[in-house]
């Protein structure tokens, strides 16, 4: 056996859609921070917890539902950065209290202070 070299391997492709996580944009990460969420029109900000954080937005536990569409300003008091933010679909109610899932208008990678590698794909 002169020369011979080992036959590159084959690329397997899937048939199968793509998971929920493969479609996602940002690789998410539980997460409990406390965060207060600006609502115009409230007096006060709403005092919540991360359920899910992400380099792109996250899922919050409120106290009250925040309807869908609505923009806000998010505050982490533990960095002390304010980002605007808009809450993505209708928030579920459970005995936590409103999961309200919002996404960050722009970048802020650094909002959370933790580290999120790249995505794989």
């Amino acid at each position: 056996m002169t020369g011979a070299r080992p036959a590159a391997a084959a690329k397997v492709v899937s048939s199968r859609p793509p998971t929920t996580e493969e479609r996602r944009r940002a690789q998410r990460a539980l997460l409990r921070i406390r965060v207060l969420v600006h609502v115009v029109g409230k007096p006060a900000p709403l005092d919540g917890v991360t359920h899910t954080v992400s380099a792109a937005g996250a899922m919050l536990i409120l106290p009250d539902p925040v309807p869908d569409g609505t923009k806000v300003v998010l505050e982490n008091p533990k960095v002390g950065i304010k980002v605007e933010a808009k809450v993505l679909r209708p928030p579920q109610v459970t005995h936590e209290g409103a999961l309200v899932v919002v996404e960050f208008l722009s970048p802020s990678p650094n909002f959370w202070g933790v580290f999120f590698p790249p995505a794989l794909n």
